[in-house]
């Protein structure tokens, strides 16, 4: 007798079916697994913890332990120390006294004369001399001998001056300069006279009226004669 089975008893037809609900589970498993909230476990405070020992054997006693002592090196033995008898002689040392006798004679070496050379001093300009040049007939202190050596200087030229040699010249009216320069030498007397004119003979006649200033006494710095540089304009007006 054959057994039949029916078409909807084979389990077979539900086996997608089957597949399916099982990965439906195993999802919903998962999501749930993951959506789950953990929450940290908090532990009730129990309170101080009192110990109580009273029985006298429960006790524990520490017993402290000192460290050995460590003993030092004992110290080193000392070298061997030679003691020398007195017998033995000893050098001294004879220090000789620096001290000459007064019957001693001492020996002086040549002394050597050193001759110093005079110093020489250049010329100085007029405006920075100590002692100025004294003119024939200056006197007073420094100051009053400056100024009448200027004024006595600026008297001469003007009365020695030829000033009519100017219209002679032809030169162009108005005021005319002539710049002068000279010496006044350690001995008083003028040299090295220089002129700048508008003309030669200006200039010549400049340099003959400077050099008929007569002999002075030289002016000195730090107390020695030296030569003194004048220089002055001489000026005059063409008409």
């Amino acid at each position: 007798m054959q057994i039949k089975k029916s078409p909807k008893a084979n389990l077979e037809n539900y086996s997608k079916l089957f597949m399916q609900l099982g990965l439906v589970l195993a999802l919903l498993i998962t999501y749930l697994a993951i959506e789950k909230k953990t929450y940290d476990r908090v532990i009730d405070d129990l309170g101080p913890v009192v110990l109580n020992m009273e029985d006298e054997e429960e006790q524990i006693e520490l017993e402290v332990v000192k460290p050995p002592e460590v003993k030092a090196p004992p110290p080193p033995t000392p070298d061997k120390i030679e003691v020398v008898e007195d017998e033995e002689e000893v050098e001294e040392t004879i220090i000789e006294s620096t001290e000459t006798d007064e019957d001693e004679a001492v020996e002086i070496e040549e002394i050597i004369e050193v001759i110093e050379e005079e110093e020489v001093i250049e010329d100085v300009p007029f405006s920075i001399i100590e002692d100025v040049p004294v003119y024939p007939g200056c006197k007073g202190n420094k100051a009053k001998l400056r100024a009448c050596l200027q004024e006595k200087i600026a008297k001469h030229v003007n009365k020695k001056f030829n000033a009519d040699l100017a219209s002679d010249l032809g030169l162009a009216p108005g005021v005319k300069k002539i710049f002068v320069v000279f010496k006044i030498d350690k001995n008083g007397n003028i040299v090295d006279v220089m002129a700048r004119a508008p003309h030669n003979r200006l200039r010549d006649e400049a340099i003959r009226v400077v050099k008929s200033l007569p002999k002075m006494i030289p002016g000195k710095q730090r107390g020695i004669p030296v030569g003194v540089k004048y220089s002055m304009p001489i000026a005059f007006k063409v008409e």
